[in-house]
């Protein structure tokens, strides 16, 4: 299997995951709640890293590169299985993820927002 490289689209790496996973037989086990699980899994192992970090150290403390590839490797390892799981359910990721950046682009106006962290209504 060629390597990938970040160029990469959600598109393409899902055809790379549906090849890795139909040519180990591995399709049986990618039901949407066990992709979900493991999805879950990954973002725990992600909010690990963090956990003890002071908040005000976090993004200095994860630019030394130990922990900057681990963390890597996380983001890696969640986005492998959300671009699984969305292909599993039949969803184009790329338009998902667009249509939603355009709702949020339209529900947080800069002028309304700028400077202040949204609140619930």
């Amino acid at each position: 299997m060629a390597k990938t490289t970040h160029q990469d689209s959600f598109d393409h790496i899902r055809q790379l995951m549906g090849d890795f996973s139909r040519d180990r037989d591995w399709e049986q086990f990618h039901d949407p709640k066990s992709l979900l699980l493991a999805l879950v899994g990954e973002v725990g192992e992600l909010a690990e890293l963090f956990q003890w970090l002071p908040a005000d150290q976090a993004k200095d403390l994860v630019a030394k590169p130990e922990l900057h590839q681990r963390v890597g490797e996380e983001m890696g390892d969640i986005i492998l299985y959300l671009v699984r799981l969305a292909d599993v359910l039949e969803i184009d990721l790329g338009k998902a993820t667009t249509d939603k950046f355009d709702s949020v682009v339209e529900r947080f106006p800069t002028e309304s927002v700028k400077g202040h962290a949204p609140t619930k209504d």
